[in-house]
């Protein structure tokens, strides 16, 4: 039997992979915790939670026995004419921790979904109210997901280039900083005068495909309570940034003005079933409430608020919500910030940043967002056991919260040597 990286070559296609340049991909065979097995019996710290989904460990216990259970009862069923206790129960759970005002859940099953969901909630909204917004705004290099109206939305042109003429129309602005405020509001008043801006859809403080790029609380409120005041729907998209990572419940936590629409995915389902959610006001589901048939929200997945998946996102908000997993959140919060003081002093190392346990370091050289130095560092990670994506020339940490203080010292280990080894 040929090994899964040859195997792997006859059929299968991967994401984000331009395949003549990358033919072989790794076999995983097993992962546990922190840690990611191959099939040749070595092993590698998950430094970014399988793109931040992970947050509880691989193969949690507690999560594997209460999905298991609910495999014996009930695996999926249609969610168009039926409801059930897991989607009705995360439901209900989900409302309790999510920033004020949010009502209504509606499901679907990965994070471009989950925007896409928010997106035609936006638009549809002043559609259905009989004022055809047809715009809407962006932040500049955001990134919202793969789908059509999320990547009409994203800024990052690697991945949109050849739809780009096919897209929904989309105004950006700059993240908000103290020297360029003033002309957003300046930008935002005239796109405003038109009355044509259906929704804002932005990153709460971190882009994250925009290599963990940060901006302050304080200028995204400025921001929002701007927009509010002229009916334009906010849309946070927290699939990233949701449940934890950045020491609160929700990005969206840290700031004033709260989203009328949410987007939620990865770390929802711990890492273990795709399944999304976008949240919104009743005000924004009063606007789809209707006699006409026309006005509902016509979209769905077959696999939507598929019961494993609930109860998958059950079993996380128990234990993120959990003493224990709040104290690992608290203590990788200060590892990273007494690294981040030791590494920001390194002559490679332009600047540092951190929100909640998101940590990001740029090299002071210029690199391409694929290029060859981030191939690599990629390289020298793995060599040395540490499973790390650098996006260009920023190296970033977004590990499971159940990470012990000797794989953060790995983790950390390992930047430093790259740092004088291979940059």
């Amino acid at each position: 039997m040929k090994d899964l990286t040859e195997r792997d070559k006859k059929h299968l296609w991967h994401p984000l992979t331009q395949h003549k340049l990358q033919p072989d991909m790794m076999g995983i065979i097993k992962a546990k915790g922190a840690i990611l097995y191959d099939e040749n019996g070595s092993e590698y710290i998950d430094g970014i939670a399988s793109w931040y989904t992970s947050m509880y460990g691989h193969c949690n216990e507690y999560i594997l026995e209460k999905v298991q259970r609910q495999m014996e009862v009930l695996d999926q069923v249609v969610f168009s004419g039926f409801t059930h206790e897991p989607a009705i129960r995360l439901s209900e759970e989900l409302i309790k921790i999510l920033p004020p005002e949010q009502q209504k859940i509606f499901f679907s099953d990965n994070g471009s979904t989950a925007t896409e969901v928010g997106i035609k909630m936006a638009l549809q909204y002043h559609f259905n109210k009989g004022n055809k917004r047809k715009v809407l705004l962006a932040f500049e290099e955001g990134f919202h997901g793969d789908t059509f109206g999320a990547m009409s939305v994203s800024g990052l042109s690697v991945y949109n280039g050849p739809f780009e003429d096919y897209f929904i129309e989309v105004e950006r602005i700059p993240t908000p900083t103290k020297d360029n405020i003033g002309y957003i509001l300046q930008r935002l008043n005239s796109e405003l005068e038109l009355n044509n801006i259906a929704g804002f859809i932005y990153e709460p403080l971190v882009q994250g495909a925009a290599a963990m790029k940060m901006h302050d609380a304080d200028g995204l409120n400025t921001i929002l309570e701007f927009l509010k005041k002229h009916q334009v729907l906010l849309i946070a998209d927290e699939v990233m940034t949701g449940f934890g990572k950045t020491g609160k419940n929700f990005a969206s936590d840290h700031i004033r003005v709260k989203p009328d629409i949410i987007c939620l995915s990865k770390a929802l389902s711990a890492g273990l079933l795709p399944l999304a959610v976008t949240s919104c006001t009743q005000e924004v589901f009063d606007a789809f409430y209707s006699d006409e048939i026309s006005k509902g929200l016509f979209h769905g997945h077959t696999y939507t608020a598929n019961p494993l998946a609930c109860v998958a996102a059950l079993s996380g908000l128990e234990l993120l919500q959990s003493e224990q997993i709040q104290s690992d959140i608290r203590r990788v919060i200060q590892s990273h910030k007494e690294f981040g003081l030791r590494i920001k002093e390194h002559p490679k190392v332009a600047a540092v940043r951190q929100c909640g346990i998101i940590f990001a370091l740029d090299l002071n050289i210029k690199t391409e967002r694929y290029g060859n130095l981030r191939n690599r560092l990629f390289n020298f990670f793995m060599e040395h056991g540490v499973f790390l994506r650098p996006l260009g020339n920023t190296i970033y940490i977004l590990a499971p919260y159940i990470i012990s203080d000797s794989q953060l010292s790995k983790i950390y280990d390992s930047i430093e040597g790259a740092l004088d080894e291979v940059v």
